[in-house]
């Protein structure tokens, strides 16, 4: 089994992942603060371009800042762990704002009277967003853990597209490209595919989990009688993270997940 990492490898690991997230928070709230804003008032010039389309904005306002504001409590919490309930409540939430946002994007883009290559910017954005959301509830369906982790740390990333994109205009204004149809388009796209990119290649240079040390146990049981099971030979051993190693999650019976390593089995229900 390869050595545990180090304990200073831990700390300096947490504060880096402390400090992104402390970054996204804060433009997150800046973005919410400056874009939703300015549709505070009914009068106000910004729903000029959304004439007869108020309910469609709304709808996708409502669900962007659902997900914008659920997802950071869902990622960062440890109650994903301690109570599996309540995070699977949070996480109906944080999907229904995805839902109801997704929705209203169609509507606001097959409403919007502007050029086919934008409409297609928002489209792959919207699809984007909904095809990560529902690959990972999927996933924690068929209780795979880790990969549903994986798929909601994707989806965030596009939760973000807007964020980003808003950051991204005035810099490529600022950098001489002219503004227009072909810009807001390709920033468009790279506002979600360059998060996806970035996140995919420092997922890369982690390192790999420590297998659980009682993986062997596993692949002995699938040899043997079930007699011979049945009377404790090659049992599952006690706590696959209690010795460094990664749990390896499948579902029970919808409403608890287990170990194929070990005994522990996380229950997602009160």
């Amino acid at each position: 089994m390869s050595a545990l990492p180090s304990r200073w490898y831990n700390v300096a690991r947490t504060v880096f992942r402390a400090g992104c997230w402390l970054i996204v928070v804060v433009v997150s709230a800046e973005f919410l603060l400056a874009a939703y804003g300015k549709y505070g008032l009914l009068d106000s010039p910004a729903y000029g371009r959304f004439v007869d389309r108020h309910g469609w904005l709304w709808l996708h306002l409502a669900g962007g800042v659902v997900a914008i504001v659920a997802g950071p409590v869902q990622l960062l919490a440890r109650w994903w762990w301690e109570r599996p309930a309540l995070h699977r409540q949070v996480g109906y939430v944080y999907f229904g704002g995805i839902l109801t946002g997704s929705a209203a994007a169609a509507g606001l883009i097959a409403t919007t009277p502007a050029p086919l290559s934008i409409k297609l910017g928002f489209a792959g954005t919207a699809l984007a967003w909904l095809t990560t959301a529902l690959l990972a509830m999927l996933a924690i369906h068929r209780g795979r853990v880790q990969r549903h982790r994986t798929w909601m740390l994707r989806n965030y990333a596009v939760t973000l597209a807007p964020v980003l994109f808003r950051l991204m205009l005035p810099v490529a204004i600022a950098a001489g490209l002219a503004p227009g149809g072909t810009l807001i388009s390709c920033l468009l796209w790279a506002s979600w595919l360059v998060p996806l990119a970035v996140l995919e290649a420092f997922r890369r240079r982690l390192p790999a989990s420590t297998p659980s040390p009682y993986r062997w146990r596993t692949a002995l049981r699938q040899h043997l009688p079930w007699w011979l099971i049945n009377r404790g030979f090659a049992g599952k051993g006690k706590d696959c993270a209690a010795h460094g190693g990664a749990h390896s999650w499948y579902n029970i019976d919808g409403a608890t997940s287990g170990c194929y390593h070990c005994r522990v089995v996380v229950r997602h229900d009160p």
